[in-house]
């Protein structure tokens, strides 16, 4: 089947697969950059077929990769209207991977970084059934005020940051966990020391045990 977004894809070898996890990469990367972390996943999720799709949008700053939403404007509304086109986009994905592969939402974890992680937190809370876990690396909230008044269902949660981070302030993810705790979702955080904008194998591998111990394996 071709998808709607173009897919990097990992199948495992054995071609029984019981789960899917979905990584949305960052603002101007592409499915490609963010495969990397299934060199050491797959080896350990046998049965899980990895799915990086690019995002549907060339980036404003960088036309060699993509975006899920424009941050070139300074504008919160237009970003919210923006990530949730966004979102509408990747939920028919999802819905293209469900039937390619028979799997229900309580099969795939949705995981991002940067933009893909604010991405991913928006599409477990927004979405209707629960996903089987979210993982998110140097994330934020894109919009408290928006997703407080979608939230359809509470999926669990990690969320890794570095406390050395740039781009992303790390106060973003002590801010997500309150908002998340106050909604009542399981929430799991993890600030990495000395890390700046990146994942580092730290990062990887609490984001792996976290997948063995929640996925279907």
């Amino acid at each position: 089947m071709k998808f709607s977004l173009d897919t990097k894809i990992i199948e495992p070898e054995n071609n029984n697969i019981k789960n899917a996890v979905i990584l949305l990469h960052g603002y101007g990367g592409d499915g490609n950059d963010i495969s990397t972390l299934t060199l050491n996943w797959k080896r350990f999720l046998p049965q899980t077929v990895f799915l990086c799709p690019n995002g549907h949008e060339k980036c404003v700053i960088n036309p060699t990769g993509y975006q899920w939403f424009d941050l070139s404007k300074d504008d919160p509304s237009y970003i919210i209207e923006e990530s949730i086109k966004a979102e509408k986009k990747l939920n028919l994905y999802i819905k293209e991977v469900k039937s390619e592969y028979n799997l229900k939402n309580s099969n795939i974890c949705v995981s991002g970084f940067s933009q893909g992680c604010m991405m991913s937190i928006n599409l477990g809370l927004s979405n209707e059934e629960s996903f089987n876990c979210i993982v998110g690396f140097s994330g934020k909230i894109i919009n408290p005020d928006d997703i407080s008044k979608r939230i359809k269902s509470k999926p669990k949660m990690l969320l890794i940051h570095g406390d050395s981070d740039e781009i992303v302030p790390p106060k973003r993810l002590l801010e997500a966990k309150d908002f998340l705790m106050r909604h009542k979702v399981d929430i799991e955080t993890k600030m990495i020391k000395n890390c700046h904008h990146h994942i580092p194998i730290e990062a990887s591998s609490i984001a792996l045990n976290y997948l063995k111990k929640n996925l279907h394996i």
